[in-house]
């Protein structure tokens, strides 16, 4: 073999083990990410999990089309989790939580599993449902203060991953003012889950989000208004609230 042969060789040879060792660290990487992703979502490989479906206002059986656009990202990254999806309607899921993960999507209106799980999980929080409340209507108090809706200005979403213990797994709450709110929540957790895992881990959080301007932006534009997991975790305060309105 002259040398010119034994160096082609040799180069074949390296470029091989460098590709193999390129693969591996590649196929590590993306499984470490992986099962980092299925611990936050708590969705092992072939688990199952919940989509909990709210309703459209006056159309009963009937879903409006931002909360399904919500359904079909969280079904996205249900498949992505290697999980199966169970789709229960709000009012037949009558179930405890804590065995397989959950997600809700809808305000207290629209979602009675969400009114649940908002007076068990966040005694703190409290939206004005009634129809007459004129600019206090589906208005959030989250303690001491209370967060209006400007339709198509300014919209806010509470965003929830609750567990009951270190080995139960997760509920997830999508709770907006408006079904377009509900859309924002879920693309913004899952476009930012890696964040919120290294920030909160496997404890329970909940954050208030602020929609702007989704009459021009639709459910693109999300502020972090503040995680308010304390204050909605709480008792209400006796204390009148305060007013705000745009941030």
């Amino acid at each position: 073999m002259t040398d010119d042969v034994r160096n082609i060789v040799l180069g074949v040879i390296a470029a091989g083990i460098s590709a193999s060792l390129g693969w591996l660290a590649r196929t590590y990487l993306w499984r470490r990410g992986l099962r980092r992703k299925q611990t936050f979502f708590g969705l092992p490989a072939n688990s199952a999990c919940l989509l909990v479906v709210n309703r459209y206002a006056g159309a009963e059986g009937s879903v409006h089309r931002h909360d399904a656009f919500a359904l079909l990202e969280l079904s996205a990254l249900i498949k992505d989790c290697a999980a199966h999806a169970q789709i229960v309607t709000h009012d037949t899921a009558q179930q405890g939580f804590g065995e397989r993960t959950e997600f809700c999507v809808g305000g207290p209106t629209s979602n009675q599993r969400m009114a649940a799980h908002l007076r068990t999980l966040l005694p703190g929080v409290r939206i004005n449902v009634e129809q007459d409340a004129g600019p206090d209507r589906v208005a959030f108090q989250i303690g001491s203060e209370r967060y209006r809706l400007e339709p198509g200005a300014s919209e806010y979403v509470l965003l929830a991953r609750l567990t009951g213990s270190q080995e139960a797994r997760p509920v997830f709450l999508f709770c907006g003012q408006r079904a377009i709110t509900n859309q924002a929540a879920t693309r913004y957790v899952t476009r930012n889950y890696e964040k919120l895992r290294r920030k909160h881990g496997a404890k329970s959080f909940c954050l208030l989000l602020r929609v702007v301007n989704s009459g021009a932006y639709g459910p693109d534009v999300v502020e972090l208004v503040g995680d308010v997991t304390r204050e909605a975790q709480a008792p209400v305060p006796s204390t009148p609230a305060s007013h705000r309105a745009g941030g």
